[in-house]
């Protein structure tokens, strides 16, 4: 049966998940993990959260799963050290110098890919395998035929969120709150500016989505592939945590589940399963409101009481033998086994003790995580041996057992090598220049480009017989299974017309682009913060990669290796990228003609790029600009063109060709200031 994965912000949100069903916990520590804010767990309280969850037969996965900067790589180690002495059974992953350290480092604890990943095709998910993950959780963005698609073509284990908050963008590739509050979803601390009052036409709250429950969805889930069930919530109540590990369990049994305790609990004016269904509506907004608030003190008490005691979920055998020169009583559940001894049995006054009067004393595990699940008795004729006996036999051998099932096996350490860190710097003189056309039809004649990427759909025979090796294809940061075969024969005659190369801004180009023999130059959206994810991209076929723009300058001329690089220096950055688009939802296609906008709660306006009407893009407000900038020891400075018109693109490029700058509103991005 599948797993139900439950979120543990906290050791109080922990005992609520494993005596409430979970089958396994994942948790936090306090460095390097996708929630900073929640509770977590450190060196002291990690072994024991294992410990209490391993003596149940729960397990446990730890998240690492943000970016790692070059200088925290020694803390990982040390963090990775932690995590392999307290003996978790998994780690979460988002970036590749993780995945590296935990593969070669501790092969023993399994590897699984976080949601940051973005795991939303067949070729993402195969991508990850090959790397070397055990697990990939598909994309909250999915309908069920496509999680089918994946789920059947991966190989390995599969997770699929079922119940908790929706992001509005596809997780890994959304900086909003890093861009306009330095906060970055990508390094755990996520400031959630999406819940507030963003409007498109008279629509408000239009990048807050309800919270999702697939619950009634589950066995549907599971008849297509899906392995491990997650709740999301590590940063809510362990009142919120029970109820949703109940419904999830009942619901996976067969049984009525409570939809209104869990809407009360927590919900952003009810729950949607839109995108499991593929319906992407204005129906599946939503966002927290005073009634959804007021409701949830209505229902902890009640939901508290629930998990007040232990879960009796691990069944046991035993074995009691009675007689006058002794008594014991031996348990196993399977894998050890202990046993109690106890007094010798007196001769029957009255009423001898009996096979029907030993099981009453034995079965009463009650306050235990064990149940008797057969019982065998040896008893002397004529014998007496008091209950008081028995369940003290009963509790010495089930607190013995509980204490090995218990104890910590830590992970031993394997060989790790570790990348030489020595700073990168281009052999020439200046960086080329690169840019992005949305419209092949704004490509200044003039313009002396060294690379210029245009997306897939908008190339032809003649743009390639124009700019030959010069022209790369863009391919779409998202590319839903519904989609993918087509997207491939098409890519296919590209490639066979002369196209040579392709920008992959999600993992999944990276696989499809070597399948078709294309070099493959890594976009911005990989996410590349730190010298070892650079290299294991150069490993994996990398060409030349466009390293984040979430990370300082310093620290970009600081990455090693020796792939070339190159960073985004222009254009309006995409802040989000989303199936659902709030443009369409609030005033449709035909009055956005893919120019949408949208405007926050200080009025600043916010354009919108749509792709073909599979999904859309919210950039930036005023574009990155940063041409009066040293960036020389990199490969090249990439121009990222969007909306702008052909008088404003010469601008540019003549603005980054005489390192002028700008008079027009821009911003610096967070390559001048520290991120947190």
């Amino acid at each position: 049966m599948p797993e139900i994965l439950a979120p543990a912000g906290g050791m109080e949100q922990l005992i609520a998940a494993v005596r409430s069903g979970a089958d396994a916990v994942y948790l936090g520590i306090q460095d390097f993990n996708a929630r900073r804010n929640a509770a977590n767990f450190d060196r002291e309280t990690l072994p024991q959260a294992v410990s209490y969850c391993h003596g149940r037969d729960v397990k446990v996965y730890a998240t690492v799963n943000i970016n790692i900067l070059d200088s925290e790589m020694e803390m990982l180690e040390r963090s990775a050290d932690m995590l392999a002495a307290s003996g978790v059974d998994a780690v979460i992953i988002q970036d590749l110098a993780v995945l590296k350290l935990f593969r070669e480092k501790y092969p023993t604890i399994k590897r699984y890919a976080s949601t940051q990943t973005a795991v939303h095709n067949v070729d993402g998910a195969l991508f990850l395998r090959d790397m070397g993950f055990d697990s990939v959780v598909i994309a909250r963005e999915l309908t069920l035929d496509e999680m089918r698609m994946i789920c059947s073509s991966c190989g390995i284990k599969t997770e699929a969120f079922i119940h908790g908050a929706h992001c509005m963008s596809l997780s890994g590739a959304c900086y909003l709150s890093s861009m306009i509050g330095g906060r970055s979803g990508n390094r755990g601390l996520c400031a959630q500016p999406c819940r507030l009052d963003w409007r498109c036409g008279s629509c408000d709250h239009v990048l807050s989505l309800k919270d999702m429950s697939l619950i009634g969805h589950i066995n549907e889930m599971a008849e297509a592939g899906v392995d491990s069930f997650k709740i999301e919530g590590r940063m809510k109540r362990p009142e919120y945590v029970s109820a949703a590990v109940t419904a999830c369990r009942n619901a996976l049994e067969g049984r009525e589940y409570d939809i209104d305790t869990l809407r009360a609990v927590f919900s952003r004016s009810g729950f949607t399963d839109g995108y499991l269904i593929g319906k992407r509506d204005r129906n599946m907004f939503g966002y927290r409101t005073k009634d959804d608030v007021t409701d949830a003190t209505s229902v902890l008490s009640t939901i508290a009481s629930g998990y007040r005691n232990e879960l009796q979920r691990i069944p046991v055998s035993m074995k009691a033998m009675i007689s006058f020169d002794g008594s014991s009583l031996t348990v196993t559940d399977g894998t050890d086994s202990v046993t109690a001894e106890g007094a010798k049995a007196e001769k029957a006054v009255n009423r001898a003790t009996d096979d029907a009067s030993v099981r009453s004393s034995l079965t009463k595990t009650g306050g235990t995580p064990f149940i008797a699940e057969q019982i065998e008795t040896d008893i002397q004729d004529g014998v007496f041996i008091p209950a008081a006996e028995l369940n003290r036999m009963r509790r010495e051998a089930l607190d013995r057992l509980l204490e090995i099932r218990s104890r910590i096996v830590p992970h031993e350490p394997h060989a790790y090598t570790k990348i030489p860190h020595t700073a990168y710097r281009s052999g020439i003189a200046h960086p080329q220049l690169w840019a992005r056309f949305y419209d092949p039809s704004l490509i200044p004649d003039s313009a002396d480009l060294s690379r210029i990427i245009v997306p897939a759909d908008r190339i032809d025979r003649a743009l390639i017989e124009k700019y030959g090796s010069r022209l790369t294809v863009q391919l779409p940061t998202a590319l839903f299974p519904e989609d993918e075969e087509s997207f491939r024969a098409g890519l296919e005659h590209l490639r066979d017309l002369g196209a040579d190369s392709v920008w992959a801004d999600n993992i999944y180009g990276i696989r499809l682009g070597r399948e078709l023999d294309m070099k493959v130059f890594g976009g911005f959206g990989l996410n590349i913060t730190n010298s070892a994810s650079l290299a294991d991209m150069e490993n994996c076929g990398l060409a030349a990669a466009t390293v984040s723009f979430e990370i300082s300058m310093k620290q970009v001329m600081d990455l090693g290796g020796s792939i070339p690089r190159g960073i985004v220096k222009y254009g309006r950055l995409p802040l989000m990228h989303y199936r659902n688009c709030p443009a369409k939802a609030s005033i449709g296609c035909a009055a956005c003609h893919r120019h949408g906008e949208l405007t926050d709660r200080m009025n600043v306006v916010f354009p919108v790029e749509c792709v073909e009407q599979k999904f859309s893009t919210l950039l930036n407000s005023v574009p990155l600009h940063i041409a009066e900038r040293n960036t020389d020891g990199l490969d090249f400075s990439l121009l990222w063109f969007t909306r702008e018109d052909s008088g404003e693109i010469s601008e540019v490029i003549e603005d980054f060709r005489g390192g002028r700058k700008t008079t027009r509103q821009r911003t610096s991005g967070l390559y001048y200031r520290e991120l947190l």
